[in-house]
């Protein structure tokens, strides 16, 4: 498990109309702290992303959040952030994003919406470019990610995925396989290859 000291966690600011994916939230919140893993997330206080955060705040566990400054005041509060104690404040969406990256040891996709899809899929380019093999999972809750997903193999048969070895994102149903699947993974990857590449660090 020492592998794996934190766990980015892509969501939606927004709870979706599925009573699930917040609840997922909240239990992804709970099982990293059992697990002593600290959540890295993009800060907001409502929806599943807050689901998750407090999940992990509320059983005692560790909570990284890292937020653009223009989202203060449309995904959380001042105030509602005064209740972590890691809080980093960015000026760019690419800050944000590259900080989320450099703290965290592997990559989770809750349901959400086009914003999330656009840092799982970053993640993902990075990885089929070689620039890391940190795990990346997507947390298909109640089939949310099963259009992705589609895509993902309609891309591979069209012969647009080059280095699919490299890129292998877990697809797991029950959020109780998300940790397990992780460290199962980690296991696997030599941990340098997970140092930040130059390519990255300057993008």
């Amino acid at each position: 498990m020492n592998k794996i000291r934190a766990i980015c966690v892509y969501c939606g600011s927004s709870p979706g109309n599925d009573a699930a994916y917040v609840e997922a939230g909240k239990q992804l919140g709970f099982a990293l702290a059992a697990a002593g893993v600290r959540l890295v997330y993009g800060g907001g206080t409502t929806g599943v992303m807050g689901a998750v955060a407090h999940g992990t705040l509320g059983a005692g566990g560790e909570v990284a959040a890292i937020i653009p400054s223009f989202l203060i005041n449309r995904e959380t509060t001042k105030a509602a952030l005064s209740t972590f104690s890691d809080v980093t404040i960015t000026e760019t969406m690419h800050e944000r994003k590259h900080k989320m990256f450099e703290r965290s040891d592997a990559f989770v996709a809750l349901p959400g919406g086009i914003g999330t899809v656009e840092e799982i899929v970053e993640i993902m380019t990075w990885c089929q470019l070689g620039q890391h093999r940190k795990p990346i999972v997507f947390a298909n809750i109640n089939g949310f990610w099963d259009p992705m997903l589609g895509m993902l193999d309609h891309l591979r048969r069209a012969g647009f995925i080059h280095s699919g070895h490299l890129m292998q994102p877990i697809v797991v149903d029950r959020v109780e396989e998300i940790i397990p699947a992780i460290v199962a993974a980690a296991q696997e990857v030599d941990p340098f290859d997970n140092e930040i590449p130059s390519i990255i660090a300057k993008m």
